[in-house]
């Protein structure tokens, strides 16, 4: 596949899923009752793609990445905030192949043993996802083995557009659809595929804004990197690639949330769905709790409920 961004296409994400689909669950889109999470006046539907192989959408890209190159001898190289890792881990091992992962000291404790479940040769430093970023690059100039991008690669892009194409299949209808954002691999393939037909609004955390400071200065700069969904949604910049594809088909007003507001999020699916979302995960439904986004009379509203890699909490509490 050509490293370009116009390789990112709506027939190229179509053919990927061909291609992947053998090895990723196609997860379920449910409707719910938005006044359970006490709101009202639109329809809402949640696209649960926490329960994707490995616990994350990462799959879709890394099975993208794993059967579509040529994979050395030496195998493959992922540095990852954790969820990447993990999805590397998985789809290697199901496939036969080598990967060493890198992570940083935030990376949770659940996607840290996830990678050694996996059996990846795993290494853990640094403080932030740029400094395992670096530390994989270094081992790449030596080993030989092929680097897999969390976010900033063609193919991890076409594998994570595969859950657009799901999600048009079993809600054709809808009007808007939430989409967290961390270095924008994932909003990157489903504003590829969507291309303007439905109002993509991307979500982040307001201790890491990648994507927001990315449009405000007109190219991708460094933002802050915290916030409790620091290890999913917080790189140091949003991708090269991913940039001129959000600018031209993903809303112009991101959504802000806090950390109280995806705890709270976290809460309410626990509460009144039985579902355990990682912060990251939970930050799209936490844009409409907390009233970051508010959806006209009878919007219909998907959100993407993308990870459930995190340690168990008791969220009765």
């Amino acid at each position: 596949m050509s490293p370009s961004v116009n390789s990112v296409s709506r027939a190229a994400i179509a053919a990927t899923y061909e291609t992947i689909r053998p090895h990723v669950r196609r997860t379920p889109l449910v409707d719910i009752d938005a006044a359970d999470f006490g709101l009202n006046g639109f329809p809402l539907r949640l696209k649960l793609e926490l329960l994707q192989h490995s616990g994350s959408f990462k799959a879709r890209g890394a099975f993208c990445n794993l059967l579509t190159r040529e994979i050395p001898e030496a195998g493959v190289v992922a540095a990852s905030g954790g969820n990447h890792g993990v999805a590397v881990s998985f789809a290697a091992q199901r496939l036969g192949k080598r990967a060493t992962i890198f992570v940083p000291t935030i990376a949770s404790p659940s996607k840290i043993a996830l990678i050694e479940r996996y059996g990846a040769d795993l290494h853990v430093g640094g403080d932030r996802y740029a400094d395992a970023l670096a530390a994989s690059e270094r081992h790449i100039a030596t080993s030989g083995a092929m680097p897999i991008h969390a976010y900033d690669q063609v193919e991890t892009m076409l594998g994570q557009g595969t859950v657009a194409l799901e999600i048009e299949q079993d809600a054709p209808d809808i009007d808007t659809l939430l989409v967290s954002v961390g270095g924008g691999g994932l909003i990157g393939g489903i504003a590829a595929w969507y291309a303007g037909r439905v109002n993509v609004v991307a979500v982040e955390s307001d201790g890491a804004p990648t994507l927001r400071d990315a449009f405000a200065a007109g190219r991708p700069v460094d933002a802050p990197a915290g916030g409790i969904a620091a290890d999913s949604l917080a790189p140091k910049r949003v991708g090269e690639m991913v940039f001129p594809i959000a600018r031209k088909f993903v809303a112009p007003e991101v959504v802000l949330v806090s950390d109280d507001d995806i705890r709270n999020a976290q809460k309410a699916l626990w509460a009144n769905l039985r579902i355990v979302a990682e912060p990251g995960g939970a930050a799209v439904l936490a844009a409409l709790i907390g009233g970051a986004y508010r959806p006209k009379r009878d919007e219909r509203v998907c959100v993407l409920i993308c990870g459930a890699n995190t340690t168990a909490v008791n969220f009765d509490n």
